[in-house]
């Protein structure tokens, strides 16, 4: 089974995409949502965390603390790149495992149109899978989907209720490599007019 990464920048609508292929049946491992899981699931995490840095990471009732391990990454590079060091690993083997579980499942069943007429894949959603190369290695393609600044800003704003300049200082600190991108979703219409977006970039992907 391929492994495609969907990425983008902010308000571009990846997971609306990741959304829309989950409802096909198309398997969908969302990074940001494991690596959250796994900080309660994996205590060796949370150890290895404390390890690197000193100090405790969990609330009194043992808990991950997630704003006191922002806090002690935050305004320090050096500490974020710490951080990822110990949490993107563990995230990768939690996708080994969760993708090996859907090639066996898919194994003995007819895909039928679900995969665009396609052999059968798994979408990894990531952010940051662009400035990521110990991530990327793990993928076959990368679709970035995509739409202009000023709707991006509008959706961005009218989902968090963000201040548009806080949103923009965001958006001005992502980096977004198009060497490594396969494809692009253009994601400027309505949700009536991505489905079929979707559907030809899936469908030109299953004969590269």
């Amino acid at each position: 089974m391929r492994t495609v990464a969907v990425t983008g920048g902010i308000g571009a609508g990846k997971s609306t995409v990741c959304a829309l292929l989950s409802r096909r049946g198309v398997p969908v491992y969302d990074s940001d949502a494991a690596a959250k899981r796994l900080y309660s699931e994996d205590d060796s995490l949370l150890d290895s965390i404390e390890e690197a840095f000193g100090r405790s990471v969990r609330t009194a009732d043992k808990r991950p603390d997630f704003k006191k391990i922002a806090s002690i990454v935050f305004s320090s590079p050096e500490k974020l790149r710490a951080l990822e060091s110990i949490v993107h690993p563990a995230v990768t083997r939690d996708f080994r495992r969760w993708k090996a579980s859907r090639e066996s499942y898919f194994e003995n069943l007819d895909p039928g149109d679900m995969f665009f007429g396609a052999h059968p894949f798994c979408v990894i959603e990531s952010a940051i899978i662009l400035d990521k190369p110990e991530i990327l290695a793990i993928v076959d393609y990368v679709v970035l989907v995509d739409a202009p600044l000023q709707t991006r800003l509008r959706r961005a704003c009218e989902r968090d209720g963000s201040d548009p300049a806080d949103v923009l200082r965001r958006m001005s600190a992502q980096r977004l490599d198009l060497s490594k991108v396969d494809a692009v979703i253009r994601n400027d219409g309505s949700p009536e007019d991505l489905a079929p977006e979707v559907k030809r970039v899936f469908s030109d992907l299953g004969n590269i």
